[in-house]
């Protein structure tokens, strides 16, 4: 089996069953955009991350910078300070608005695109460096996603991806409330291997990251997330809190149970 379709069959394993998900009492949601927008506050606070030197190395002054995936803008805009013009791709509207919020803090000319990755790359120039940051694990068909990022980089592609699946500490949720064992993987190095069949030239550097301004105001809402994302009613809340244990935890006033620490990969390359 080649790299890339052993990636987008490991990514197609971790499907919610559909009994669970057409029995689920709300639909499924998309992320909390104010959780997003608390992330990129906190990464504009923050020393330059690893992935975000990389891609300030490639910048030119008054360079342009487009990020894929962009949320509120945490790959992109700390490197405001040498850009002229941040272009954010996003599928989501309210994604697209705290974005433009963000990039008005920092102080930089901003452009949203509105759409999915790649079906709107046709209509968006290409810019200096192209930033990518934890959407591969969005991505089974990962070949013309990451074509169309080389094909709009003047100078670099940077893309940032968790050594795991991001989901996969609730694992063990999964199995205590619907008995399913979900798989571990995949993992990061099954990306690399699936871009390094592409032919693209990688550069790769692991490091230790922590998730900076992760997290809800309230307690019950950390708690709600996680009910709401194994499809459980709220009457399970307090089932959910238990399950979690001391990986419920208040930090910088945030409650969250998503892991704070955790291995990240950043990858990068010399754009066509």
């Amino acid at each position: 089996m080649s790299a890339g379709r052993q990636w987008a069959e490991g990514l197609r394993a971790l499907a919610i069953p559909e009994a669970i998900l057409s029995a689920a009492p709300e639909p499924r949601r998309g992320p909390d955009p104010a959780v997003f927008r608390r992330r990129t506050e906190a990464a504009l606070r923050a020393p330059l991350s690893a992935s975000h030197r990389r891609a300030l190395d490639a910048l030119p002054k008054d360079g342009s910078v487009l990020d894929v995936g962009v949320g509120a803008g945490a790959a992109s805009l700390p490197l405001a300070s040498r850009a002229c013009l941040i272009v954010g791709v996003d599928r989501s509207e309210t994604m697209l608005s705290e974005f433009r919020r963000c990039a008005e803090q920092a102080s930089v000319r901003a452009q949203a695109v509105l759409g999915t990755w790649p079906d709107v790359g046709p209509g968006v120039q290409p810019a200096d460096v192209v930033v990518c940051h934890h959407v591969l694990y969005q991505v089974p068909d990962v070949g013309p996603f990451v074509q169309a990022l080389s094909a709009h980089g003047r100078r670099r592609v940077v893309v940032e991806i968790t050594g795991r699946h991001p989901q996969a500490w609730m694992n063990d949720l999964w199995l205590r409330f619907h008995g399913i064992v979900r798989p571990e993987g995949p993992r990061a190095e099954e990306a690399v291997a699936a871009l390094q069949e592409l032919g693209i030239p990688l550069e790769q550097e692991n490091h230790i990251l922590e998730a900076l301004g992760t997290g809800f105001e309230h307690r019950e809402d950390a708690v709600g997330e996680v009910r709401r994302r194994l499809c459980l009613p709220p009457d399970r809340d307090g089932e959910v809190e238990k399950a979690l244990g001391d990986r419920l935890v208040q930090r910088e006033g945030l409650w969250s149970s998503f892991p704070q620490a955790q291995e990240v990969v950043t990858l990068w390359w010399s754009a066509s």
